[in-house]
């Protein structure tokens, strides 16, 4: 096994396919309406990264069966994680946030519930809410990293610093539920140097899992803008999978890579066109990882020793 992939894990833990559904409850993002910032990540589109598939449905339970309805189909699959994706999906009063997980964790198959969100939107009565669930299911909070160089953050307009990600995360390893950091290989300014200091980062605190997005450009975006002018060129798909590959050198072979690639609409993307070719990618990893003799965790110890703390000490 060269990395520890999402599906290897759901097949440990329930011993059969799960797939997850993603959801869009049309919430906002406090880096969209003036609380933190306006506009937004310079990379995130109208629908904030996500399906867009609020608005095709009568209510986030319709939306839900749907798509159950379709990876049963596709997959076979009868249990499922419902994923809230869109936005920002702990940023609503609690009580509208419990309205919400509770409309589809009832469902008929549903084993987990995942919550992405940013670390500068959770409270200490939104981590019990979400605490609540996890007595009876799995449980992932999902958490938007990108980086872990404060000039890189400001360059995306992500609205907090690293140090205020730290806070956040420090919150969330005080209940019982999984952790997911989302990562972003190609974003303006970055070198390999970069890369590797964010995957040491991670490898640190030590999430329970990670995702590895690639950089890519959809239409109406800043990011967009950038690249028009010329002031921004993304990652060749070659430069892409030695990054991703080094990536998962630095981080423990136990933690769970729900995701290696990004998964553009090929409707809105304008580049990298190689982004839509997800499994052609998937492959060139492997095949990297396997030239190089390497695997997930093999430069673990490359790590410094001070750079290593238990979660006693991440929570402390």
């Amino acid at each position: 096994m060269l990395y520890y992939s999402f599906n290897t894990y759901l097949q440990e833990k329930f011993n059969e396919r799960v797939q997850k559904v993603t959801l869009d409850a049309s919430l906002s993002c406090p880096n969209r309406d003036g609380t933190k910032g306006t506009g937004g990540c310079i990379y995130c589109d109208y629908r904030g990264s996500g399906s867009g598939a609020g608005g095709r449905y009568p209510n986030l339970h319709a939306q839900a069966l749907a798509g159950m309805e379709f990876l049963s189909r596709r997959y076979k699959a009868k249990k499922f994680i419902v994923y809230f994706q869109s936005f920002c999906n702990t940023y609503a009063p609690l009580a509208t946030l419990k309205t919400l997980y509770d409309e589809v964790v009832i469902l008929p198959g549903v084993v987990g519930l995942s919550v992405a969100t940013r670390p500068d939107c959770l409270t200490p009565e939104i981590m019990e809410l979400l605490a609540s669930y996890a007595e009876r299911m799995m449980v992932w909070l999902e958490l938007g990293l990108q980086s872990a160089d404060n000039e890189t953050l400001r360059r995306i307009n992500r609205g907090h610093t690293y140090e205020e990600f730290l806070a956040g995360y420090r919150l969330v390893r005080n209940y019982p539920v999984l952790v997911c950091l989302h990562v972003i290989i190609g974003l303006p300014g970055e070198q390999r140097t970069h890369v590797l200091a964010t995957a040491r980062e991670v490898s640190r605190i030590r999430p329970e899992g990670v995702k590895i997005h690639s950089l890519y450009i959809h239409k109406n975006t800043a990011i967009e803008q950038l690249f028009t002018a010329g002031a921004y060129k993304p990652l060749e798909q070659k430069e892409f999978v030695g990054l991703a590959c080094d990536f998962l050198e630095l981080i423990p072979d136990d933690t769970v890579v729900q995701r290696i690639t990004g998964d553009p609409d090929p409707r809105e993307l304008v580049a990298p066109l190689w982004a839509l070719n997800k499994q052609e990618t998937l492959d060139m990893i492997y095949k990297e990882m396997g030239s190089r003799g390497s695997r997930q965790g093999c430069k673990l110890s490359d790590v410094c020793c001070a750079h290593h703390q238990t979660l006693q000490e991440v929570r402390s």
